[in-house]
């Protein structure tokens, strides 16, 4: 599974589960080319999550794309989601890479191109950058410098994801500089029409071949 395009990311506000609206924006997207989805959830349970990942995997098929699940390994193994992206305080990757064997694992590494390299060598099947420009979702995010991904793509052989308060007109800019995905939340979700905005990131990606 080619690991590039518009990657985009739940959240518990903007794609709530009540009357199962995530599943119905996630479409959207999906329709409007979205290559990856990932389920992003710091409050709810194992338990209550897992009928969720399941449906969006099965959107995912539905539209070939590629699902994450973020931090929860067991979750990821649970809905046989494609893989899991990891932070700062999630298990070692090492031990995930055990469990998960051939699964997709991605890691967040903020602006450490040591950090990157470190998780590429310990199997990492791509790493994220950012936050690029103020985040809603995450306001205290430092910001990093662009030219990172420039840096990057020279010593990484794994794809780059950028994000980060990443939006359609400020896009072009990190495609260009290398980035394989950008990661997108809120330009996504509280677009007014999502399949829409989502086909505009796409033909951005495919003026740069990366769709």
């Amino acid at each position: 599974m080619k690991l590039s395009g518009l990657y985009v990311i739940t959240d518990e506000k903007l794609t709530p589960y009540e009357n199962d609206e995530i599943l119905e924006k996630v479409e959207k997207a999906l329709k409007g080319g979205a290559k990856i989805v990932q389920l992003r959830d710091k409050s709810h349970s194992d338990e209550f999550l897992l009928p969720y990942a399941k449906a969006l995997k099965k959107l995912c098929e539905k539209y070939g794309a590629i699902f994450i699940v973020n931090d929860r390994v067991s979750l990821t193994l649970s809905a046989n989601a494609d893989g899991v992206h990891l932070g700062k305080e999630d298990p070692f990757i090492g031990e995930v890479r055990k469990i998960l064997k051939d699964k997709i694992i991605g890691v967040s590494c903020y602006g450490d191109i040591r950090r990157a390299k470190e998780m590429e060598f310990l199997g990492a099947s791509y790493v994220a950058f950012g936050s690029f420009f103020p985040s809603p979702t995450k306001p205290e995010s430092e910001i990093i410098d662009k030219e990172i991904l420039l840096s990057a793509k020279k010593v990484l052989k794994i794809p780059i994801c950028a994000i980060g308060g990443i939006t359609l007109d400020k896009a072009e800019e990190l495609i260009k500089l290398s980035a394989d995905m950008v990661a997108i939340v809120s330009d996504i979700w509280k677009a007014e029409d999502i399949e829409k905005r989502a086909k505009k990131y796409r033909e951005i990606f495919k003026k740069y071949g990366k769709d």
